[in-house]
């Protein structure tokens, strides 16, 4: 199971530095969607990247592994509550839903829980 959970830490970082450095020009557009301001859409992108970078230095330094998944959980239940708000489409909340699947499998399995 730890094997897996280390897969989805990879998961997890990978995809949100697709999104947040290669992809940013969406972000800028969701975010204006959102009606939310660009020091929030910077410390949101700022706390993903560090949080990301701090699942993949778990894969070898255990003990940032729980918070940093249990964080990153939470702001993708964030961006759950703001695709509600703006009502978007069903297929725009699945990417954020998965990586907060993700996050709790790995805070479960860090836990002890799985």
């Amino acid at each position: 199971m730890e094997n897996i959970a280390i897969l989805a830490q990879l998961v997890i970082a990978g995809s949100i530095v697709i999104v947040w450095v290669f992809r940013f020009d969406n972000i800028v557009e969701e975010f204006k969607q959102y009606g939310l301001s660009d020091l929030t859409r910077n410390m949101v992108g700022a706390s993903k990247i560090s949080l990301a970078t701090l699942l993949v230095v778990g894969i070898f330094f255990k003990a940032v592994v729980l918070v940093s998944a249990l964080l990153m959980a939470f702001l993708m239940v964030c961006a759950q509550i703001a695709h509600i708000k703006v009502q978007n489409p069903f297929i725009k909340y699945v990417p954020s839903f998965l990586l907060l699947l993700l996050s709790l499998f790995v805070a479960a399995v860090d836990a002890g829980l799985i």
